[in-house]
């Protein structure tokens, strides 16, 4: 296995990108959005999620296929960005047909970042925007770090971000993860800062700064340790161009949670609303399906572990924040 040529979601074949962002907010949204309508399942492990038309994406709903995913911030709030991408995609003609008219799926996850110091005393809702400007800004090729929905995310003592990975398998097969990490938990695992998810880096993708000999955590993870408690959430899209039905996306999803697992210690708490949602392409045909469904749950889950520690990696400091950046503190 070997990352694909950008190392990102995007190599997985159909797949585009578009993020927005509003310095002033310290929060943004990340849009995922196809060629054409993708088979999609989901899973959520988090105590706190925050989402938008999940049910749909279960095995037995009349819809199997989506027409764009939202990853935001802003906490409830940023659930308002599917409702811009949902228009500017029914303005382009695209949706679930009903009759003459078309309905956009386009499923949402929000995290928290309503306390990172950002202006959030706003007189209208910003994040209907914010949406219409990711998709429009859609490319396989995008920027990591203080980007999108990764723009005000934390991780930990640090600062957070988007991230994402890919790999290429052996039978041809591509699978990509995207990622916004805002973790309640540590994504470091010792003081030098290194990464717990170091055994699965590839070219030193995250600073090539290996295991650490200390592999204690850092302190009791303390949610209270700002004062009220911090809600926060990772949110995930793990994506491949091999054809799956919904089932077996939503049993991709389910396994790509190990890579939060690995990558965040602790993961699932309380606290977080961690979620992954699987996309599938459905361009490559599963030849062998007892052995490419365990490998591409396997490989998902590397490849989310490794996004996760490029979100942190490539997360640039700003006025105001809460926290410092990785290279801050320890590049």
């Amino acid at each position: 296995m070997r990352p694909g040529p950008r190392n990102l979601i995007t190599d997985v074949s159909g797949l585009l990108v578009g993020n927005s962002h509003d310095e002033g907010l310290k929060s943004g949204c990340t849009v995922l959005v196809g060629d054409v309508p993708f088979t999609a399942g989901v899973h959520v492990m988090g105590g706190a999620p925050g989402t938008r038309e999940t049910d749909l994406l279960a095995p037995d709903r009349l819809v199997e296929q989506v027409d764009a995913i939202v990853l935001s911030g802003g906490s409830a709030f940023g659930l308002d960005a599917a409702s811009g991408v949902a228009d500017a995609l029914r303005a382009q003609g695209r949706g679930f047909a009903v009759g003459p008219a078309r309905v956009p799926i386009v499923p949402a996850a929000i995290l928290f970042d309503l306390l990172n110091g950002g202006d959030k005393n706003w007189a209208e809702n910003p994040y209907r925007a914010l949406g219409t400007s990711a998709l429009a800004a859609a490319s396989q090729d995008f920027r990591l770090g203080t980007e999108g929905a990764g723009t005000g995310a934390t991780a930990g003592h640090l600062k957070g971000g988007l991230g994402s990975a890919s790999l290429v398998l052996e039978n041809g097969i591509t699978v990509g993860a995207l990622v916004a990490a805002n973790p309640m938990g540590e994504v470091i695992s010792g003081k030098g800062g290194q990464f717990w998810a170091a055994p699965m880096e590839i070219d030193q993708e995250f600073g090539g700064h290996g295991i650490a000999y200390d592999a204690t955590p850092l302190s009791e993870p303390d949610p209270f340790a700002q004062g009220p408690a911090r809600t926060n959430t990772t949110l995930a899209i793990v994506a491949t161009d091999a054809a799956l039905t919904q089932a077996q996306a939503t049993r991709m999803a389910i396994a790509a949670h190990d890579g939060m697992a690995r990558a965040i210690f602790p993961s699932h708490t309380p606290y977080d609303g961690d979620i992954v949602f699987a996309v599938s392409t459905a361009t490559v045909p599963v030849r062998d399906p007892a052995r490419d469904l365990l490998l591409l749950g396997h490989t998902a889950a590397i490849c989310l572990s490794r996004a996760i520690a490029r979100a942190v990696w490539s997360a640039e400091p700003a006025v105001g924040d809460m926290f410092p950046s990785w290279k801050q503190r320890y590049g």
